[in-house]
């Protein structure tokens, strides 16, 4: 049976609790089968409102889930505004009990806290949002110093699968540090199935950024979300999907 939660394999400090969700369980139906929390996919509305108290059924009592309406930016709020569903692609907080959270389906989750437990984020990144800067305005919204902090990378199409135009490339190859350059250039190689398309490799594009950045205690980035499909929603593989949700937040000390 496929486990509900993913739970990072991190050190970080025992005040913060972090999990992503697979698409096991849940009341969605059709395409969207399992533990769909995307409100904006044209689900069955009332299967994702069941999908959302379930999840918040595993979260401590009087937990505040931050949902964002993501818009593929480099935007980063502060977790728990008055406004519902804020623009934005990254939610900080030092507040126990809220919940920061992004959503994805083949897009980049990334997870970040300091070494301390006094502060946690939750960051969707996908390609457009690497290019434009969202870890860097993430850490950097941080309250705490970049040696101190760890990512972790949560479940994203793999390097395998993600089939991207030139462009893209050349986005980032001339977006790079000069000596990073070659790194960076070396995470698009050459698609076995279209002349003048490229394999990404999102993770080490986030990890070079995030060293950019002072991070170096970067975890995770093992998972496909294009090749699991018992496992994980893929937009890339099925148009038409659900979404799962990577969170973090503090506990209470």
């Amino acid at each position: 049976m496929t486990p509900r939660y993913i739970e990072p394999d991190w050190p970080a400090p025992e005040r913060v609790v972090a999990l992503s969700t697979t698409r096991a369980g849940g009341y969605s139906r059709g395409v969207y089968r399992g533990l769909n929390l995307g409100h904006h996919v044209d689900d069955d509305a009332g299967a994702v409102a069941e999908n959302r108290r379930l999840l918040q059924s595993e979260l401590p009592a009087g937990a505040i889930v931050s949902w964002l309406t993501q818009i593929h930016g480099n935007k980063v709020i502060s977790a728990g505004g008055e406004q519902a569903y804020p623009c934005a692609d990254g939610a900080w907080t030092v507040q126990p009990g809220q919940v920061c959270a992004v959503l994805s389906a083949d897009c980049l989750p990334v997870l970040l806290c300091d070494k301390n437990g006094s502060a946690v984020a939750a960051v969707h990144a996908g390609w457009r949002g690497l290019l434009s800067g969202i870890l860097e305005t993430s850490v950097a919204a941080m309250p705490a110093t970049p040696g101190d902090m760890l990512a972790w990378l949560g479940p994203a199409i793999g390097p395998t699968a993600f089939e991207v135009g030139p462009e893209v490339r050349e986005g980032f190859v001339s977006a790079a540090a000069e000596n990073s350059r070659a790194h960076v250039d070396q995470c698009f190689v050459p698609s076995p199935h279209f002349d003048g398309r490229f394999l990404a490799d999102l993770y080490t594009l986030a990890r070079i950024r995030l060293a950019a950045c002072g991070v170096s205690r970067i975890y995770g980035g093992e998972f496909c979300t294009l090749s699991d499909p018992e496992r994980f929603y893929s937009y890339r593989r099925d148009g038409q999907t659900g979404r799962m949700a990577t969170l973090i937040y503090l506990k209470s000390q």
